[in-house]
């Protein structure tokens, strides 16, 4: 059936594969924005529709993840949405369709290498490209990369290690004929331009200049050598400027990172465990990424991992030292077996190596599944090698031909699926996830908004007995309360000591105080009020964990924003003026300004302006990155001061209108935090 497959009909199968996968991921496209969505997308809208090119230069370089903002993606998330709020269905579809276009890149990239490999032109390369590609493309751990959108930052490193591939090994082909400029123009668009690329994208695009070292020591240096003495001398300058110097650099940057760190003693910036307590982890979750790579199911984790056991030793759990070892092995095992095995040797250490960005040093987050799309690009290729000599076993392997993909694609569709439907994604990740405090408070809120308080507070109560620090989990119980009955002492109580305790909140504690302010204004939850939430914020306040600024700047104007509605508008100033003494900067006095005008009161806007104006040389410059070019351009469109103007205005205006006047500082003495 396959020994004569033509290179027509392999790229006729792969668009099968194609349609297949899409089907595949049909009932997915229809879920909703999800966590991290609601953090990146709103830049689409901050300052009105990106209709202009001023909007498009402050929108594009306004991205805060990495140093380099990952320009890239949000340039993509144009194509979907000029403002915020809009559908999720565009973005999803254009994630999908990211997926089918790496899914070719990939498939061109096997047939190069098992041409490479094999010395031959027969079906093999082809058969084995498309098996690679197929169980890639429908495996069911992709799906909660493809179908989360800002996700979107993992896909397109993986378009541009998979074409800077492709590119390099034609440049490699035409150095070793000869064509040097054409050579050497081909290897600086792959190592220079697609590396610049992936890095906008997202950091980890940095480690394509490490694929291709690995590609020439596995498989080309003794199966594809270069024999003339120019061209080879002139290919391996070209590879260790763009690619050893670069992987060095990389290599010597997470060193760094994990030295300073395990030196500089206690826990990584705003997490819950140390240097060493993280690269003793790793390995663990790397080995459950290849238990879920080789034995896929269709319900997983998902986004919630929060629950994951920390390493404390080698031996607290005993599975630290397993996982360390079991790691050493398959890189030993895969240099082992480099001559006999060279595809097998490739995918092992390319998928250990696609992890070394996000799963060594730097103190994110443990465990996302997500970070296994570019690992996980050559995985199945060996097992297409060998499916695809058909020389021994054929009938077994025609069959593993057709099953395994199509299993794949019955997984995928289920859990596509779930991702549909938000409510019974909820209810099915805090099943699968019984320990993980979010993924209980997400269930929680999934069942509030769905006419289910009772069986939201049920749950909430068994997780806060779990994890009394969680101010997620005590914080929505007092929501819970409210849509049941009333809130209670020992409810309040609950709340308090998690957040005395907590050593995180990301922005739980705004969402949450958007909700429950206007239900502590109203009255309309017994046993709550508004000093309750002046409470809360106190027991934040005195949390030693929680003293960074932009925490304490958060805490103290929400307690101003309770002054406003208690009519207290000398009070708020207080605290606005606090907050942003805190932390100055423009977007924080244009808000508190502006918060104070639409309350009713433009003589108090207009003094947290002039407190601004006059502390403006306090503003902090950004880092060298993304933000500095974002605080360039801003400074170019001279942004700030015209926005600071034109409510300067309108607060004078209002002023007038309510037969007032204002001065500086008269009216604002006595009123204002110094």
């Amino acid at each position: 059936m396959f020994t004569h497959l033509t290179p027509i009909r392999a790229w006729l199968i792969l668009a099968m594969v194609l349609l297949l996968t899409a089907a595949a991921y049909g009932p997915g496209l229809h879920g909703g924005f999800l966590f991290d969505d609601f953090a990146n997308l709103p830049a689409l809208g901050d300052s009105g529709p990106i209709d202009n090119w001023p909007a498009f230069w402050r929108y594009i370089t306004s991205g805060t993840a990495d140093p380099t903002g990952r320009p890239l993606t949000l340039l993509t998330f144009l194509l979907n949405a000029r403002h915020w709020p809009t559908s999720p269905l565009p973005f999803k579809y254009s994630n999908l369709a990211l997926h089918l276009f790496n899914g070719v890149l990939l498939y061109t990239l096997l047939v190069r290498l098992g041409q490479l490999l094999t010395h031959s032109r027969t079906a093999r390369p082809y058969i084995a490209a498309l098996i690679g590609t197929a169980l890639w493309l429908l495996h069911p751990l992709l799906v909660s990369t493809t179908l989360y959108i800002v996700q979107r930052e993992a896909m397109l490193p993986a378009t541009c290690v998979l074409a800077g591939l492709l590119t390099w090994l034609q440049g490699r082909q035409h150095i070793a004929e000869g064509r040097s400029k054409l050579g050497i123009a081909y290897c600086v668009i792959s190592l220079v331009f697609f590396t610049a690329l992936g890095i906008l994208s997202k950091a980890n695009g940095a480690l394509l200049p490490l694929y291709t070292l690995l590609i020439e020591t596995v498989l080309l240096s003794k199966r594809q050598a270069i024999v003339s003495d120019a061209p080879r001398r002139l290919y391996c300058n070209i590879m260790q400027w763009l690619s050893v110097a670069p992987t060095a650099a990389v290599l010597l940057y997470l060193a760094y990172i994990g030295v300073h760190g395990m030196l500089s003693g206690g826990n990584a910036s705003g997490r819950s465990w140390t240097y060493a307590q993280r690269l003793l982890t790793e390995p663990r979750i790397v080995m459950d990424y290849l238990s879920l790579l080789w034995l896929p199911r269709p319900f997983s984790s998902g986004l919630f991992n929060d629950q994951y056991i920390v390493s404390a030793s080698l031996w607290h759990p005993m599975s630290t030292l397993t996982g360390l070892l079991a790691v050493s092995a398959l890189i030993g095992y895969g240099y082992g077996v480099r001559r006999k095995h060279p595809a097998l040797t490739l995918a092992i250490l390319f998928f250990f190596a696609g992890h070394l960005m996000e799963s060594t040093s730097i103190p994110l987050e443990l465990y996302y599944e997500h970070r296994n799309y570019v690992p996980a690009l050559l995985m199945f290729w060996p097992l297409g090698l060998w499916l695809a000599d058909l020389r021994s076993m054929p009938v077994p392997k025609y069959i593993l031909m057709a099953v395994l993909p199509l299993g794949l694609a019955s997984m995928t569709y289920i859990s596509a699926q779930i991702w549909g439907n938000e409510k019974e994604q909820a209810l099915i990740w805090a099943r699968i996830n019984p320990d993980s405090p979010r993924a209980q408070t997400h269930a929680a809120q999934v069942e509030m908004e769905n006419g289910a308080p009772r069986k939201a507070l049920q749950r909430l109560e068994v997780a806060l007995q779990k994890d009394p620090n969680e101010p997620q989990i005590a914080l929505n119980m007092l929501g819970a309360r409210c849509m049941t009955g009333g809130v209670s002492n020992e409810d309040i109580e609950a709340a308090l000591t998690s957040m005395r305790t907590t050593s995180s909140m990301s922005s739980l504690f705004t969402h949450w105080f958007d909700r429950v302010l206007p239900i502590a204004r109203d009255g309309s939850c017994p046993g709550f009020n508004l000093q309750d939430i002046r409470n809360v914020i106190d027991a934040g306040l005195q949390n030693p964990r929680l003293d960074a600024a932009g925490y304490q700047q958060d805490f103290i104007f929400a307690r101003g924003r309770i002054a406003l509605v208690d009519k207290k508008p000398d009070l708020a100033l207080n605290d606005f003026t606090e907050a942003l003494d805190r932390k100055i900067r423009p977007a924080v006095a244009l808000k508190g300004a502006a918060t104070l005008g639409m309350a009713g009161y433009p003589v108090q806007g207009l003094c947290l302006l002039d407190h601004y104006q006059h502390e403006q040389d306090k503003v902090v410059a950004p880092g060298i990155g993304m933000a500095m070019l974002h605080a360039w351009i801003l400074k170019q469109q001279n942004y700030w001061p015209n926005e600071i103007d034109h409510l300067r205005q309108q607060l004078l205006a209002d002023t007038k209108s309510e037969g007032s006047s204002y001065s500086f500082p008269s009216q604002c003495e006595g009123n204002t935090h110094r």
